[in-house]
This record gives C-alpha cells, sequence and structure tokens, in this order.
C-alpha cells in the first residue's frame, strides 16, 4: 500500500495547492486565495492563541506556520477523576507553503482570530524585469 501512495502517486489521489510541501508532523486545514493586491492564507487553528502560533519565512521563499499547545491534559487530572477520552491536549501542526515570486516578505503580516489564522502576503506590483535577455548576434565572433 506504501508503493501505492507513495510521494511519485500520492498526488494523482490527493488534490494539494501547486506550492504544497507535506510536513511529518499533523496539519491543519489551510484556504488559500488571492486578490489582485495580496494572497491570503487561512488555517484552521481552533484552540491555539497567538501566543501558540509561530509564523516565519525560511530558505528565502517558505512560509511556515507552526502551532505548539503546551497545555497538558495530566496536569489539570484530580487524582479521583476517571478520564476516558483526552484528545484535545497537547499536539501542534506544522504548514510549509512555497511563496510565489510577487509576495513582498518583508511585509507579511498574520493574525489569529476565533479560532483562525490569516496571514496576508502583500503583493509586490512593480513590473518585474523581463527574463529574457537578448543576445546580437554577429557573422564574426
Amino acid at each position: 500500500m506504501a508503493l501505492l501512495f507513495g510521494d511519485p502517486f500520492r498526488r494523482l489521489f490527493i488534490n494539494h495547492p501547486p506550492n504544497y510541501r507535506p510536513s511529518s508532523t499533523a496539519t491543519a486545514l489551510m484556504d488559500w486565495f488571492e486578490t489582485p493586491q495580496a494572497h491570503f492564507i487561512k488555517i484552521n487553528v481552533p484552540g491555539y492563541s497567538k501566543d501558540d502560533v509561530k509564523v516565519q519565512v525560511e530558505d528565502g521563499n517558505v512560509l511556515v506556520v507552526r502551532a505548539e499547545n503546551g497545555k497538558d491534559v495530566a496536569s489539570s487530572k484530580e487524582k479521583e477523576s476517571v478520564w476516558h477520552v483526552a484528545e484535545r491536549s497537547g499536539g501542534g501542526f506544522a504548514r510549509e507553503i512555497e511563496l510565489p515570486e510577487d509576495v513582498k516578505i518583508d511585509q507579511i503580516k498574520a493574525q489569529v482570530e476565533n479560532g483562525v489564522l490569516t496571514v496576508v502576503l502583500p503583493k509586490d506590483l512593480a513590473p518585474k524585469p523581463s527574463k529574457v535577455r537578448n543576445i546580437h548576434v554577429s557573422s564574426k565572433l
């Protein structure tokens, strides 16, 4: 089964954004959309405060979002309590997104509100220099 869903074929069965880079930890649900002025990334972070979430740009163009919830169920247990399920404690997630070339890295903003992290990636609206370079052709070198 691992061979069927290995990296080369996973994209055929799981629809990810084109710049998606898988992470080894748990992931959170994400939306990514853009307007003429900016890209917007919204990630579900229920139960995480702004202090639990870290947003960084690594390797020059990779947006990394990590969250670690330091809450420990064991610390809230009473000696006489019997816990049957404890799924909401601790843990975290990480997402890595390769950014488009038109993002102004130094102007990225993020906020957590009502369990949703919103990252605003303003676009550089200045025209990019052409990557095409004409080479003069002569009859002699």
